[in-house]
């Protein structure tokens, strides 16, 4: 009995010591990726600084004609290898008036925990204008919001995406911009969600106005969403950007990053190498991470001569070839 009993000690000890160096590979390459070069031959690359999700309006020409459904998006996008989901509040109004506004938000969290997708951010439009320098009207675009935050906590969102629209003299915008926010981040804050600022067009392209707005707030769920594209202050009537209304990307993106709460790569197109053809991923990803962010960047695809699959795709792949490269 007391032979049996000292072989059961040392087989326990020997399957712990085996558990225990399981373990701690585990932890030595937590945070790597392992790929084989030849038949013998394994190297670890290191993980990105950040994480990828993928935002809805990548994908909003065929979510619009009905290729694809709404309710979709979060099992597309764990079929296209990313870890969050960033929703486009617009593309759900039709079925919103179907089945009511609770139901779609139940559908959305139903859909994105079957599918192990975090729900990252909702960026919300049309709901009117926080920069308003009508009293009543920018309260009221405060109120039309709020029902949006609320779906962002329920889906365990970290934030929902605004816009900063209303006056067109900077003096009075800025000041709308700081009441509007103001109010709708107190709300906000009751419920753990950030409001959040993308540089979209007019004086909120202007990052050195807008993150002057974000200091002036000075509320800690208040910040902003650099977008790599979006810096042209005013455009023509064909769109275009009027001369000397064109903000610097890399500047821009350097002076947001310090009150960023995310990250938007847009993209446009893309040369024969993989890489974009009016921004330099690699010089925008060295300024985010220089600044110590490490949150989810989301890939956000506007182009149109590569399908919004492959345009989706392209992006997400020149963000992980360009990590690698970073010091």
């Amino acid at each position: 009995m007391e032979i049996k009993s000292f072989l059961k000690t040392i087989y326990s000890i020997i399957v712990l010591l085996i558990l225990i160096m399981f373990f701690n590979c585990k932890s030595k390459n937590e945070g790597q990726s392992v790929q084989s070069q030849g038949d013998d031959v394994e190297v670890l690359q290191p993980a990105p600084f950040f994480k990828l999700s993928l935002a809805q309006w990548s994908l909003h020409r065929s979510f619009r004609k009905k290729e694809k459904g709404v309710f979709q998006f979060a099992p597309i996008a764990r079929q296209m290898g990313f870890e969050g989901v960033e929703y486009v509040s617009m593309l759900y109004l039709k079925e919103i008036k179907k089945i009511g506004f609770n139901a779609v938000i139940d559908s959305l969290n139903t859909m994105s925990g079957l599918n192990g997708i975090k729900n990252v951010l909702i960026m919300v439009d049309e709901e009117g204008d926080l920069a308003s320098p009508n009293e009543a009207e920018r309260n009221q675009a405060v109120e039309n919001h709020k029902k949006w935050v609320d779906a962002g906590q329920r889906l365990g969102c970290h934030s929902i995406r605004v816009n900063l629209r209303g006056s067109s003299v900077a003096k009075e915008w800025k000041e709308a911009s700081v009441k509007g926010l103001s109010r709708l981040a107190e709300y906000a804050a009751d419920r753990n969600i950030n409001i959040i600022v993308e540089n979209h067009g007019g004086f909120s392209s202007n990052a050195a106005m807008l993150v002057e707005v974000i200091h002036e707030v000075h509320l800690p769920n208040v910040g902003v969403l650099p977008d790599f594209g979006n810096f042209c202050m005013e455009k023509n009537k064909d769109k275009t950007c009027m001369e000397g209304k064109d903000y610097n990307r890399y500047k821009g993106v350097g002076e947001m990053m310090p009150v960023a709460l995310g990250v938007s790569a847009k993209s446009y197109d893309f040369d024969s190498n993989g890489n974009e053809t009016k921004i330099n991923y690699y010089r925008m990803l060295q300024i985010i991470k220089n600044s110590g962010y490490t949150s989810y960047i989301g890939v956000e695809y506007e182009g149109d001569r590569l399908s919004e699959e492959a345009g989706t795709l392209a992006t997400k792949s020149l963000l992980l070839k360009a990590a690698e490269t970073l010091k």
